[in-house]
């Protein structure tokens, strides 16, 4: 989750808040982990037919979707691509026997020019597009980078995941909403797109939309230890954001959740539940 510019398309939690880039490989890969069942949902929904040969991931991040996208087309070979060199490297280090159906490439995709990706008859886009400095531009170029009738799959999160709840933590019930509160405030500021109408920008760009599809996450408890360390990791980057907004007593409480030291660590409850829901556009080049 390298913070740089809010405009740099990378992956969803990328830009949501500051911290080094091992840090956010780290949360990336405990959401692709946690989350791998609805990733590979969505991609068993797409209307592909017979099954793309090639396939571009734009804003790969540690690589979910690009492995999800190898497992459920065995025949496609798929091009990564994002800004992060140690996320790319991340991503070239799990693919093992897949690695010669796998092209890496490092990218700004707020570029006016895009390196050459091919003719792809599928592009996914998992949580980059909101990120776009100028995300109408960037549809259009995916319009005209697609293969007569191809597809494009748009995937958006609702939000960022909850994990405790309502009445948690007993010291300060309702802490976990009230950073969410925060945190909308400051991407109102600082991420416009989010939430955007993709649906409307999508036939705007010269697409057909052909389906959209809501997948509602609800995971635990029980929970695994991906879980704990996913929400630790999660609250952590939404302390860094939410901070400002927060009185000492949540700030407080925050802290005695983070501190994995501390009885009361985010890892040693038995309550904890993954919330969110993705959305995603599937667009046909007509």
């Amino acid at each position: 989750m390298n913070h740089a510019s809010p405009h740099t398309a990378r992956h969803v939690h990328e830009h949501e808040y500051e911290h080094d880039s091992g840090d956010h490989s780290e949360i990336l890969d405990l959401d692709a982990d946690v989350l791998a069942e609805h990733i590979a949902s969505i991609t068993a929904w797409l209307p592909v037919g017979a099954g793309p040969r090639r396939i571009v991931d734009l804003g790969c991040g540690t690589g979910a979707g690009s492995l999800a996208l190898l497992d459920r087309f065995p025949g496609a070979e798929v091009t990564a691509v994002d800004v992060s060199a140690a996320h790319l490297h991340r991503l070239q280090e799990k693919v093992a026997g897949a690695a010669g159906r796998l092209r890496i490439v490092q990218a700004d995709l707020d570029a006016t020019a895009w390196p050459d990706l091919g003719t792809p008859e599928l592009v996914w886009a998992s949580a980059s597009m909101h990120h776009m400095s100028d995300p109408d531009r960037a549809l259009r170029q995916v319009h005209d980078l697609l293969a007569p009738g191809g597809l494009f799959a748009v995937a958006e999160l609702a939000g960022f995941p909850r994990f405790l709840p309502a009445g948690a933590p007993e010291e300060a019930p309702g802490l976990e909403e009230r950073c969410h509160s925060a945190l909308d405030q400051h991407h109102a500021e600082q991420v416009p797109h989010r939430g955007a109408d993709w649906g409307t920008k999508l036939t705007e760009a010269g697409f057909t939309v052909e389906g959209e599809r809501t997948v509602t996450v609800d995971i635990g408890p029980p929970h695994t230890d991906a879980v704990g360390r996913y929400a630790l990791s999660s609250l952590r980057r939404l302390r860094g954001s939410a901070a400002p907004a927060l009185t000492a007593e949540d700030l407080t409480a925050l802290d005695r959740l983070l501190d994995t030291a501390s009885p009361h660590s985010v890892l040693r409850r038995t309550d904890l539940n993954v919330r969110t829901e993705r959305t995603v556009w599937a667009a046909r080049r007509t």
